[in-house]
């Protein structure tokens, strides 16, 4: 029989992104956005502890006094290595099995976590790494990257390239000959990874999440990815509010950097 393993999940948070600044502080149904997204995560059978992991910036004292007033965990690492303050985080509680999962993504389905973090435990002695990611399938803004200690560990120690410190993980997915690499899909069977955008980068986005958030949240707080795709499919106004950004990440910035991503998994703002 296998030992218990302790699972810690980090939300990464920070106010100052570049091109929408507070945008985890903006309003969703009356809570701040990063309150919202927690709750979310915690709804989650799996998760473990869940902690946010902020920077040492003075800028981001507002989110560890949000924590404290939210009773929510708040870890305080490097503002831009975030590969270390993954790694500082997991060290002080003493994880086995460490969820990355960015504060960008307040639709983040809990049954989705679940599914990655059960698949990873039942193929535990199989990955080192595992996500839904590589290849991606579900709409974007559902993102979990699972990774045990030892992993996360060894990309802390080797990973030189900024891209691999800022990103905190593309270290290990990008160097399958060192770790083990797994992924998870959607079950549907289909991909809206570059069709449906449901995380936060610019003010359209925040709008298109405020409008689900108000359809949805008064009738089930629990909402998940099916009662969004209905709406979305049934009110093509709300679906277009930020259809424009679609299939924009962070790897059109690193396509010469990265081998394992295609241009096709990108596009320009």
């Amino acid at each position: 029989m296998q030992q218990p393993v302790k699972i810690l999940t980090l939300i990464q948070a920070r106010t100052g992104s570049s091109r929408l600044p507070g945008k985890i502080l903006l309003p969703l149904v009356s809570k701040p956005l990063l309150v919202r997204m927690a709750e979310r995560v915690q709804l989650s059978r799996l998760c473990g502890t869940v902690v946010i992991a902020t920077t040492t910036d003075s800028t981001d004292n507002p989110v560890e006094e949000l924590c404290k007033a939210n009773n929510l965990i708040c870890f305080r690492g490097h503002p831009t290595d975030l590969l270390d303050r993954h790694y500082q985080a997991a060290k002080v509680f003493q994880a086995d099995i460490i969820l990355k999962i960015p504060s960008d993504c307040p639709l983040i389905d809990p049954a989705i976590i679940d599914k990655g973090i059960q698949f990873f435990l039942d193929h535990r002695n199989e990955f080192d790494y595992v996500s839904n990611l590589h290849p991606a399938s579900y709409p974007d803004g559902n993102d979990v990257e699972i990774m045990t200690f030892p992993a996360l560990e060894k990309a802390w120690k080797e990973a030189k390239r900024e891209l691999e410190r800022e990103h905190t993980t593309p270290y290990l997915w990008e160097n399958p000959d060192k770790f083990r690499i797994g992924n998870f899909s959607w079950e549907s069977g289909k991909d809206y990874s570059m069709s449906h955008r449901w995380t936060i980068d610019y003010m359209e986005d925040y709008r298109f999440i405020e409008r689900i958030y108000t359809e949805l949240y008064p009738i089930n707080p629990k909402f998940g990815i099916n009662d969004i795709l209905a709406l979305v499919d049934k009110r093509s106004d709300i679906f277009q509010i930020n259809s424009r950004y679609a299939g924009v990440n962070w790897y059109r910035n690193h396509l010469d950097e990265l081998k394992t991503i295609r241009p096709e998994q990108t596009k320009e703002a």
